[in-house]
Formats: C-alpha cells, structure tokens, sequence
C-alpha cells in the first residue's frame, strides 16, 4: 500500500523507527478523525466517506475514505494511500516526521533501532522538535502577559482591557507578552533543552553579531495555529510608543512549519463551527477573531500578514464543503468602511469564482471593525454585522459606482459598462434577471438599456473565455472592475482626454466653438449668455468655453488673433493647444461669398441646438434621480418633490425652445 512506501533509510536501519512501532501507530490513528481535521466527510455509500479533496481543486466531492480498511482515494487525481501518506503529502513531510506526528497523537512512545532517536535536525524529529518550541513558547508568553505582578506587561493587559478582553479571553486565545529584554525567550528556550539552531529555523529567534535575540520584543502576541491546533508561528503587535520597529504588526516568517498563505488564525477554533453550520467569516485582524467569537459568531478566521488567497479559499472550502450539486454553503467577508477596505473586498470578488458557494460582505455602517463594533453595540451589533451581509455581487457593484457621477448621463453611461460585466459574471444565472432590475434602480435608467449591456458584457466575457491568451482568460470581469478602481493614466497626469469626435453632440459642441473662436461678431453676449461650461459634455470643450467665459464673452475690440489669444491665455493650460486648433479647423458649411462667414442662421441654431440638448441631459438626470429615490427606498418625499418641480420646469422651458427652433 502507499502508506508503505517507505525506504531503509527510514525503517529498520540504526536511528530509524522499528517497523512494528510504525504498525502501532497506523493501527491506533483512526484515519477518518485524522482525514476530519483537514475535511468535512459526508456519507459516500456504505463503508465510504466523501469529501473535497485536500491534494486538488474541486467543485464536486471525488474524494473517499474507508475507514475500516484504513485508505482513503481520490477519483479526481488518483491520490491515495493510508493514515501514514495522507498526513505525509498533506503536511509535506518526510514519512519518519509523519509517523511521530501520528504517534505523539496516539500516545504512542517511538523506539528507534540500536537505540536511536530523532535526529534534531535536517528530518527526522525536527518537526515535532520545532511545535514543540513553540508549545514552550506560547505558555512562556502567556505567563508573563497574566503575571499581575509582570508590571511591564500591564500595557498589553490594558491595551487588551480597552478593547473589551479580559483574563479568560487572553487565556482562550493564548495571547501573551514578549519580554523587551531581548534575550528572554531565547535563555529560557535554551534552558527547556532547544539549541540555537532549532530557534533561528522555527522563527522564534533571529541571529546577530552578538548572538541570538528574540524575534519578538515588547509585543503582544498571538499564537498562529495549524488547523490540528498546534502552534506554528506567532503575530505581534506593538503596544509601546518607543518600539523603534516602525511596522504595527510582526509575524513569524515561514518556516519548515509555517507558510502563511496557508494558514488561518482561529481556524482550529472556528472549524468545527464552520462544518456544522457551513458559513466561514472572514475578517482582517486578530482582536477581529477574538471579537466575534466571543460575540458567537464561532466560525471567525483570519490571515496572518498577507492578502486573503486562494490557499485560503481551497482550505474553507474543504471544511464547509463547498460543493456545486449541495445546498450552498457561505462565506462573509468583514472590511473596514475606508478605501483600503473596498480594494480588499474588490480583491475578494476577483476570487469569487473559485467558490462553489454565495460570497458576502459586511460593512458596518459607521466603518468599524468587529472588535471596535462589540465595544460600541456589544455582541449583537458584531452578529448582525454577519447577518446583515450583502452578497458580493451588489457589494461589487456599488463600489464600483461610486467611481462615477451618476448625476449626468456620460457618468451614468460609463457606470452601467463598468458594472455590467460584474452581474453578466454572476454564475447562477437565474440571479441575473433580478441583479439587472437592481442595477437598473441604481444607476435610473431603463432596464432594457440595462439588459442590453449585460447581455453585451456576457458575450465578450465568453469571447474572451474561449480566447488562446492564458492571461485574457485569467482576467475576466473581476479584473475589470478592479482596474476601474484605479485612476486612469489621464487622471493621474492631470491631462484632458481629446474629444470624442464620432459623438454628434460632442461634434455639435465643437462646431460652436469654431464659430466663437473664428467670427466672434457673429453672435452676442446675449446667446453665449445662455451657455454655461456644463452645457458641454466634452472635457476639453468645456475647459476652452471657461476660457471663452473667462476672456469676456465677447472680444471688445480686439483682432481675431487677439481674440484667440485671449481665450487661450484665460483656458486651463491641459487645453491651450486644442484653442488654436479650432480657431483654423474648416467648418462644414458653406460660407456667404462676401462676408466669408457662416450664416446668422447657422450660428444661431447651434446655440439653439446646444441648448436643447443640455436640456434633454437634465431632463434625463432629473428621472434617472427620481428612480434611484424609489430604487434605493430613502423615502425623502421632500426631495421627490423638489425633483419634480425640476422636471416640470425643464420640461416647460425645452418646449419654448422647441417653439423658437420652429419659427
């Protein structure tokens, strides 16, 4: 069997466990508990166990267990093997390390032949040498911190105490305090047995010119714990002004026991929670852990030092079983309310799908953590924080959104293209229809408009799907939006796009400033009056109109080339280049043989034009506020009148414009 594939070296030979120790072990290591601790296991058939695999990626469970012959396989990648080889290739380890994991489990004493026994180093042992270091370390820690007489650790007792955490809160979670000394830790390790190697390998001390220091000085630390519940590696947070190491937090570097892209805090207290229930909460801090535990919500974890990753997201979903063909599991995500909080959670969402299941997050209201929410609204704020999770769907689209002024059509044109790709990507697509409708509301405009461009973003999401490129498949929606969180290069430099010619309107405003530019007579203060710079929905034109405005309307005597200085001098510099470029640019029109000038007329209809057309901008600005009022429920009765009484005036004063256009 698998489980035996063992060589000499490790069986039999002097120093190395006798081989029926190695058959004890196996006998007394029930592989379904063991297999349990890393996988939730449904019933497979008789005699079969199932689960997600823990050695590959999955949506739907190949992996099964027997415990009564003690093998477990997977029909998906063909792994397999007993208790010994399922915790060797999970855990990497060697199949000696494995067999005295299992056995220190068991209870079982190891006898190694001629009298042997685990090497300290390089292999055999040194697993179980280094937990067992952190072991000592953890309760050396915790001592000090509980120590009323430890004056010197008051500070992490108090800095506990004004986030609401007491004695047996720091005792469950193993909290503790590492000494400022420098060297503490390290005699006292030395003292337990422990060489200077063991310490500098494990993370637990650093080596300098004058010898070993502690990693950790002056902090409060959290035990890292794998999901068996032994500790791996330490968080520490500083606590004392004067600390000369600038960064808030420390954490332990990885090590032969420690990768943190692997590693949950809280997850072996949160695990059992998180099978039964089938709901993991992901939040961003460790007092965020110890917050919502002891608020009752069991199924709290966190990352240590890095970015929530797909590891991460392959080991809940082992535990909550996370299958496509069973009743969908949940994960909430918690983030803080500030824009760092919106970029984790975008960074979420760009791993959504890689869950079987419905993602979610929760925001607080007033942009607090859990730990800070219990302290202000006790452990029912932290449980509705959960409760109240939005999916990550609508949380995705709203942060998106924001980006753009809703209040004009351009604005609202670019939101809806933003957006739609994040509800076209939405995997069950019975939700779409629903999400559109809302989408819709959000954004006040027509639900088929809204449909179109879903549809639209479904198809080239598909295109690019099926596209050779590994990174345009890679990319998809959630890379979309997540650059639309970022500023565009145009906005970064402070530049103003160039003009989007193939647009009418934009054509039209550029047409009219020609006019202005090249026969300044041939309109009057009155007309440009009428104008304002909103009423061009070009950048770069509105900018050379503020300089048209600024410049005095009107040239009072000046030369056409005075006049176009005028107005280049009086525009934002971003635009001064595009002043003389409209001041020569040929008009489409025919011009009066002896004046060498458009018409009267012709100048006068695209003021008139213009206006219309700001108009009907505002028009549609007036009802797409309108919708979103009744969309988002504010209910301000006060504001729908003041928009309605908007709407009747704009609609009263594009008619008398329509009448003059007539005439």
């Amino acid at each position: 069997m698998a489980g035996d594939e063992r060589t000499g070296s490790e069986v039999g030979v002097a120093g190395r466990i006798k081989a029926e120790d190695v058959t004890l072990v196996k006998e007394r290591s029930n592989i379904e508990d063991v297999v349990r601790e890393h996988v939730t296991l449904t019933s497979g058939g008789t005699g079969s166990l199932k689960g997600l695999c823990p050695f590959h990626d999955e949506k739907s469970a190949s992996f099964y267990v027997r415990p009564a012959v003690g093998a477990y396989h997977c029909f998906g990648c063909g792994e397999g093997g007993d208790v010994i080889s399922f915790v060797q290739k999970l855990d990497h380890l060697t199949f000696a390390e494995a067999v005295e994991r299992l056995a220190q489990k068991a209870g079982v004493e190891l006898r190694y032949e001629e009298g042997g026994g685990p090497r300290e180093e390089g292999g055999l042992g040194r697993r179980t040498r280094l937990l067992e270091a952190h072991r000592v370390a953890e309760e050396y820690y915790s001592t000090l911190l509980l120590d009323p007489g430890n004056h010197v650790a008051r500070t992490g007792r108090d800095f506990l105490r004004e986030r609401g955490f007491d004695g047996d809160a720091a005792r469950q979670f193993g909290v503790g305090f590492a000494p400022r000394g420098g060297e503490d830790l390290v005699r006292h390790l030395r003292g337990k047995g422990f060489t200077d190697d063991e310490l500098v390998t494990g993370g637990l001390a650093g080596r300098g010119q004058r010898g070993l220091y502690d990693r950790f000085r002056g902090r409060l630390v959290w035990p890292i714990r794998d999901i068996t519940g032994d500790t791996v590696g330490f968080g520490a947070r500083r606590i004392f002004e004067d600390d000369r190491i600038e960064a808030k937090y420390l954490n332990t570097s990885e090590t032969p026991i420690y990768k943190k892209s692997t590693v949950l805090y809280g997850l072996d207290l949160a695990k059992k929670a998180i099978s039964r229930d089938r709901t993991a909460v992901v939040v961003e801090g460790y007092t965020d852990v110890m917050a919502c535990h002891l608020s009752g919500v069991e199924g709290a974890v966190a990352t240590c030092g890095t970015s929530f990753g797909v590891d991460h997201i392959k080991l809940l979903r082992r535990i909550m079983r996370d299958e496509a063909d069973v009743s969908p599991a949940r994960v909430v995500f918690t983030f803080d309310g500030d824009a760092a909080g919106q970029r984790a959670a975008m960074r979420a969402f760009g791993e959504d799908q890689r869950w079987a299941s419905q993602s979610f997050v929760a925001v607080a209201d007033s942009g607090q953590d859990p730990c800070e929410l219990r302290q202000s609204g006790g452990a029912i704020a932290v449980r509705g924080l959960v409760e109240d999770a939005v999916p990550m769907f609508e949380f995705a689209v709203r942060t998106t959104l924001r980006r753009y002024d809703l209040e004009t059509a351009e604005g609202r044109v670019q939101a809806l293209r933003a957006a739609a790709p994040i509800v076209a990507s939405i995997r069950d697509r019975s939700l779409r229809p629903e999400y559109t409708r809302v989408l819709s509301g959000l954004l006040g405009l027509e639900v088929e408009q809204v449909g179109a461009e879903v549809a639209r973003a479904g198809k080239a999401a598909a295109r690019a799907a099926s596209a050779p490129e590994a990174t345009t498949r890679e990319r998809g929606p959630a890379a979309d939006v997540d650059a639309a969180l970022e500023p565009t290069a145009d906005e970064v430099a402070g530049a103003v796009p160039r003009p989007d010619l193939a647009d009418p309107v934009v054509l039209l405003e550029r047409q009219l400033l020609q006019v202005v530019l090249q026969f300044p007579g041939l309109l009057d203060a009155g007309e440009l009056g009428e104008l304002d710079p909103s009423s061009f929905t070009a950048p770069a034109h509105r900018a050379v109109f503020d300089g048209v405005v600024g410049a005095g309307l009107l040239p009072a005597g000046l030369t056409s080339a005075g006049w176009t200085d005028a107005v280049a001098q009086a525009a934002p510099l971003a635009v001064r280049g595009l002043v003389p470029e409209l001041a020569v640019a040929p008009l489409p029109v025919t011009m009066d043989r002896t004046t060498g000038q458009p018409s009267r007329r012709y100048a006068g209809s695209l003021v008139l034009r213009l206006r219309e057309m700001t108009l009907t901008r505002r028009i549609s600005d007036a009802l797409s506020a309108l919708r979103r009022l009744d969309a988002t429920g504010d209910g301000d009765p006060a504001r729908s009148r003041e928009l309605s009484v908007e709407l009747s005036r704009l609609q009263r004063e594009r008619a008398d414009l329509l009448s003059l256009e007539e005439e």
